[in-house]
């Protein structure tokens, strides 16, 4: 059987939702996968996801495990969301609008507060947490469309027939009989007659109907979210200095299904096609985090955590589907015929590989006012350059080109990034207002599309606190831009890409109590 590799060749779906034509589909995926926006309580998501300098929060076993130090009592919190998301893409100079809502489960945890030292021990107390958190949400929807006067998907079909100076003997060989399944893209588009030798003997390859407009409507739609469980430890070093560590356990699950329909403008030979995507992935990973508070002064507090590269195991399955909508095909001695087969599906392709993660480091610090609150900062260091994708599932030979393309292609798309948090708490008495915001750099070494693509972060929140519970609640607004291409041609006039305004409204409820 033939080995189909779609995800290496095909250059559309995922592998393009940052339009960047050039690049390998395991690169976008790395990213996909690192990045790491805004996580934790609705008490800390509310002051701009500050970890680095704060302490006494469930937030800081998964953040800065030092933070544990400060708790003298035992904690159990849990933290619904209810995320509406809204996107507004062009596409051709159309404008089309979506929008969706995700509930989901942002955090769970467990603090178990160790008792006092002696009386004589620097060492105050230590602590123990355990905690689930959302690191990322992948869900998405989109819908885009227009009238291409250039191109449609068959184009794309085309050039990778022609790119590949493939016989048309060698190509009608691309597709199983038996099973029905092509495997390769151009395969499938040459079985359902929609891509031709221009000669007997094969390339050039043309498509009929090339003159004709084509109305083009696509959908994307993605859904699952990376996780993680931390176990942390940390220690309480005479009420100044807080040590701390934690270990943690990932978890990804990310589906995305892609269409894009092509309606030929009074097309004599094909009314148009459909080309659809099913991608699923899954993983898991581990990590480590080691950090420090100081509370230099009764005021100021500094703080810093490393966390380590993520070491994920990765496992996908890729699926295609091609069908045409046809009116008949001319015949050499006159007349039209239509062929049985309308649908393809291309085999599908499973595949094994690894990622390694960027590493990760914060600084901040925090000023309190006394009693009546709190102004906290942070600086966070990701070190996007340094991530690595690599698979043992291939010969020696292939699995060597494979890492060493991967990481060249990362090192020349992304680069290392400061993301800054800024945010802060006003307390009178057991009630709290807060207020944040976050600012998230564009990792990319070249500007695609002429696209920002920085995330903006704004946050704002008011809860209770007694002496037996507390109550949080939370407001998150992020926006950004992205891009996605369907398709992509040997020449960049032909073809289009969907710039997307992302928007969402995060709301977070955190109940929690002491004992």
């Amino acid at each position: 059987m033939k080995n189909r590799n779609s995800r290496f060749s095909c250059m559309t779906g995922a592998a393009l939702l940052f339009a960047l034509p050039s690049f390998g589909q395991y690169v976008t995926d790395a990213f996909r996968f690192s990045e790491i926006n805004q996580t934790g309580t609705a008490r800390f998501q509310g002051v701009g996801g500050n970890h680095a300098a704060l302490g006494g929060d469930a937030s800081t076993i998964g953040g800065n495990p030092a933070g544990l130090g400060f708790y003298n009592r035992s904690e159990l919190s849990l933290t619904p969301s209810f995320n509406n998301l809204s996107t507004s893409s062009t596409y051709l100079n159309r404008v089309t609008t979506d929008g969706k809502l995700a509930p989901n489960l942002a955090q769970a945890s467990l603090v178990i507060a160790g008792s006092q030292q002696g009386y004589n021990s620097k060492w105050k107390r230590t602590s123990i947490g355990i905690s689930f958190s959302r690191q990322q949400s992948f869900q998405n929807l989109f819908t885009y469309g227009g009238r291409n006067n250039r191109s449609a998907y068959v184009d794309a079909a085309v050039d990778m027939a022609n790119n590949r100076n493939i016989s048309a003997e060698a190509l009608d060989k691309d597709y199983d009989i038996n099973t029905q399944q092509a495997y390769t893209v151009d395969g499938a588009y040459y079985q359902l007659y929609m891509i031709n030798p221009s000669a007997a003997v094969g390339p050039p390859y043309v498509r009929y109907d090339r003159d004709s407009p084509t109305d083009q409507f696509g959908s994307f739609e993605s859904t699952g979210a990376h996780t993680q469980w931390n176990f942390a430890y940390a220690g309480n070093y005479d009420d100044r200095l807080y040590l701390g560590a934690s270990i943690g356990f990932n978890r990804i699950r990310y589906n995305y299904t892609s269409s894009l329909d092509d309606v030929f403008v009074n097309g004599q030979v094909f009314q148009g096609s459909t080309h659809t995507e099913d991608l699923n992935v899954t993983g898991n990973g581990v990590n480590a985090t080691i950090g420090v508070i100081y509370k230099a002064t009764p005021e100021i507090q500094i703080g810093a955590s490393f966390t380590s590269p993520t070491f994920m195991g990765m496992t996908e399955t890729f699926n295609e589907i091609i069908s045409a909508n046809i009116i008949g095909i001319p015949q050499q001695g006159g007349g039209t015929f239509v062929p049985d087969v309308r649908q393809i599906g291309l085999l599908p392709y499973d595949f094994e590989y690894s990622i390694t993660s960027p590493l990760r480091a914060s600084g901040g610090v925090t000023y309190f006012f006394g009693q009546k609150g709190f102004l906290t900062g942070t600086l966070e260091y990701v070190g996007y350059g340094g991530m690595r994708v690599s698979t043992n599932t291939l010969n020696a030979t292939e699995n060597s080109a494979f890492r060493n393309d991967n990481r060249r292609e990362i090192q020349d798309t992304y680069t290392s990034g400061i993301n800054v948090r800024l945010g802060g708490e006003y307390r009178a008495g057991m009630f709290r207002l807060r207020a944040g915001g976050a600012y998230m750099t564009d990792p990319y070494r070249i500007n695609v599309d002429n696209i920002d693509r920085s995330k903006l972060f704004f946050s704002g929140g008011a809860g209770i606190r007694s002496d037996r519970f507390f109550a949080d609640l939370t407001a998150v607004y992020s926006t950004f831009k992205s891009a996605y291409t369907p398709y992509i041609l040997n020449n960049s006039q032909d073809y289009a890409s969907a710039t997307i305004d992302n928007q969402s409204v995060n709301v977070l409820i955190t109940i929690g109590a002491f004992f």
